[in-house]
């Protein structure tokens, strides 16, 4: 398995021959280089949403388009891109597990919000959720955006998740502290891998707490378009 980092909270992971991306952001993105776009998503099979905000869904519908593979994410959301937008879609809910042709996908909660801007105003797209991506003999927890949350307890237990992918940037999710308390109360990872951090000057810009937080951990920090091997 290859675990490759768009920036921010996207990512690019390659595993049972398909290529999934982690809520692509490409437009405007303050880290992914103009001319790695096209590497960034070439090969992609599937897109898996964990919420509706501009720097995790903005090129989504765009790339489900023009690539003409599916978006898998919340059931109320894909049921409602599927007849308003035309694109292929895997609906499903929290609790549910769907399999991607190798690649299987447990949808679990997340804590934090999930909306978008539309000509009338603000709307509210769902809920946000996390993921736990089961493929080649791993787990890996995809956080999502979220903070701490006692659901991280049962989740830990009963898929025991190998790798975290765990948002530690802080202000809008868990900070590196934070990311290293829940990885060591709830989860026995042997890998972590940070995210939606140092994209901008209000988040964390290193992962030092998270490493001093979880002694014995392999905590990564990823490289833009650097693959990191499972």
């Amino acid at each position: 398995m290859k675990i490759i980092w768009l920036g921010h909270g996207s990512f690019r992971i390659e595993c049972d021959n398909k290529v999934l991306l982690l809520d692509p952001w490409l437009t405007g993105s303050p880290v992914l280089p103009q001319d790695q776009h096209d590497a960034a998503i070439a090969g992609a099979t599937h897109i898996l949403l964990t919420h509706t905000h501009f720097d995790h869904v903005v090129d989504v519908l765009p790339l489900a388009k023009s690539l003409k593979i599916p978006v898998v994410g919340q059931y109320d959301l894909m049921g409602y891109w599927g007849e308003s937008e035309g694109i292929q879609t895997v609906g499903f809910n929290k609790g549910g597990t769907v399999d991607l042709g190798g690649p299987k996908l447990s949808m679990v909660p997340a804590s934090h919000s999930s909306s978008f801007t539309t000509e009338e105003g603000l709307r509210a797209s769902g809920s946000e959720v996390g993921y736990m991506l089961m493929s080649e003999g791993k787990t890996v927890y995809l956080s999502g955006d979220t903070g701490i949350m006692a659901d991280m307890d049962w989740m830990g237990d009963y898929f025991r998740p190998d790798v975290g992918i765990l948002s530690a940037g802080g202000h809008f999710t868990m900070d590196m502290a934070q990311a290293a308390y829940a990885a060591k109360r709830y989860f026995d990872f042997k890998t972590v891998i940070p995210c939606h951090y140092k994209s901008f000057p209000i988040l964390e810009q290193d992962a030092e707490a998270l490493k001093t937080g979880l002694p014995g951990v392999a905590v990564i920090e990823p490289e833009i378009m650097t693959a990191i091997e499972i």
